[in-house]
């Protein structure tokens, strides 16, 4: 076969064109800088494709903009079937006008953006049930469950997040009783400090700051881990070899966290009320035996098993968002960041309207 030589065109006589060379990406060279300089084609113009050796989609491109720069047809004479059918091809593209796109009416993109959120509703709806399902025989059969990936859980999102949470419920707690303490001070009413820690920490504070901490920690993992496999079609191997991937992978999760999210909302009540026992001693010489003696007085057990009961549902919450936006990730790394934003942004939404609930409920039957 003989070498291939550059992309060549040359004009034989007034409306006749000579094309030669190799017409592909390779071969083109600095020829699509030069082509626009030669001698304008107009009407109708025959396109002797005799010397032709080769052309791809590129070298038709080159040429279908030449000729339409100048408002000319092409008369193909000489052409092999299959690169006059790929000429053919381009020049038909290129005689198709681009539809512009219609911009959504307001009220047209409000309903496809409901439409939406009600399609990732049921599937949320979806994904809940067939985790119950799959939870049920482990119920029957607790021997089933993963204890190790259920410990392993609880180290990274429970014990590995005590610090964080630690700190954030200590200065939060000295935030609430230095507020109260620049009010109450003016009234003389000093000791009713311990009061406003006590139950802001107990039932409000201290659940909830740990819930949002979580989400942004294991929530956002959950859905990165599953998200990863499912892109690497781990999980589709998990089912090939008849591993289900909701025991293995949401399961253990759910689990780990509502042991993990109680007691580091334990952990926050008791930083949370140390933070406030620090403020309510240096600004209001409230000593902390004084502290004590009050709190032990006005807070009852069932303000401390609010806020760790409402913990279990914010774990729930957590867990069973971040799982699900994992398993919704779609082929490529940016649909994981973009899952994995979800997954933090509705699991933080939703424990503070299910927090929101919770209050309405306990103040409709007075708790």
């Amino acid at each position: 076969m003989p070498p291939l030589s550059p992309a060549a065109i040359s004009q034989a006589k007034p409306g006749e064109w000579e094309i030669s060379g190799s017409w592909t990406v390779v071969g083109l060279g600095p020829l699509p800088h030069a082509l626009p300089k030669l001698a304008a084609p107009t009407g109708q113009v025959v396109l002797d494709g005799a010397g032709l050796q080769a052309i791809d989609s590129s070298g038709a491109w080159v040429l279908r903009r030449w000729l339409g720069s100048h408002q000319a047809t092409a008369s193909l004479r000489n052409w092999p079937t299959r690169w006059q059918t790929l000429m053919d091809l381009v020049m038909q593209q290129a005689a198709q006008p681009v539809q512009p796109v219609a911009n959504a009416s307001t009220l047209e993109a409000v309903g496809q953006r409901a439409e939406g959120v009600m399609q990732q509703a049921l599937a949320l709806l979806a994904f809940v049930g067939e985790t119950a399902m799959k939870a049920l025989p482990l119920l029957v059969k607790p021997q089933r469950i993963r204890w190790r990936t259920v410990l392993r859980n609880i180290q990274v999102g429970g014990f590995e997040a005590l610090p964080i949470i630690g700190l954030t419920s200590f200065l939060l707690g000295v935030v609430v009783a230095y507020q109260g303490a620049d009010q109450l001070k003016h009234y003389g009413a000093n000791i009713f400090v311990v009061d406003l820690v006590g139950y802001a920490m107990l039932r409000e504070f201290a659940p909830l700051i740990s819930a949002i901490i979580i989400a942004g920690r294991s929530g956002s993992a959950y859905a990165a881990q599953i998200g990863t496999m499912v892109v690497t079609e781990e999980v589709d191997a998990m089912r090939t070899i008849d591993i289900e991937p909701i025991e293995l992978l949401v399961l253990p999760k759910i689990l780990a966290l509502a042991v993990a999210l109680p007691l580091l909302t334990l952990f926050a009540d008791i930083a949370g009320v140390f933070g406030g026992m620090v403020m309510a001693r240096s600004q209001l010489g409230i000593g902390f035996r004084e502290f004590g003696d009050r709190f032990g007085q006005e807070m009852q057990g069932a303000t401390l098993l609010i806020g760790i009961g409402k913990s279990f549902v914010f774990a729930f919450i957590i867990a069973v968002i971040g799982c699900f936006q994992g398993f919704r990730t779609q082929g490529s790394a940016d649909s994981v960041g973009r899952q994995t934003t979800l997954a933090v942004v509705q699991s933080i939404f939703l424990v503070i309207v299910a927090d929101a609930l919770f209050s309405i409920a306990f103040s409709i039957l007075d708790l």
